[in-house]
């Protein structure tokens, strides 16, 4: 069975870069461009395998996001990766510690991301 990932960016240009790359190697992909959305979207679908969450969002950021994420029940077993463009070493453990399974800093080395969503799910 293939892997569903959520792509959560409020970039359309983002999402579509990812998109394509992803679905490129075979994944299903669905995208929201928000936090709501999101949480929307993975309370009615129970095929997501996968999140990628960016982190620097309006309104509701990326650790806001993760946090509404990880407090309902039906979702907090899902794994989220905090894609930011920050790249300070502290930047990785606040994505941890607001309950992202693993972080990856953009731009996005393709390989790289691959490598993270085989070891998160």
């Amino acid at each position: 069975m293939e892997k569903k990932i959520l792509i959560v960016d409020d970039d359309p240009r983002n999402i579509f870069a990812l998109k394509l790359t992803l679905k490129a190697k075979k994944f299903n992909i669905e995208t929201a461009l928000g936090a709501q959305e999101a949480i929307d979207k993975l309370e009615k679908d129970d095929h997501i395998n996968i999140v990628l969450m960016d982190m620097m969002m309006p309104d509701i950021d990326g650790y806001q996001a993760i946090g509404m994420i990880r407090g309902i029940n039906k979702l907090n077993h899902i794994p989220i990766i905090a894609v930011t463009a920050q790249a300070m070493e502290e930047d990785y453990q606040k994505c941890i510690d607001a309950g992202a399974t693993d972080y990856i800093k953009k731009p996005i080395n393709v390989d790289q991301l691959l490598n993270v969503i085989e070891k998160v799910s």
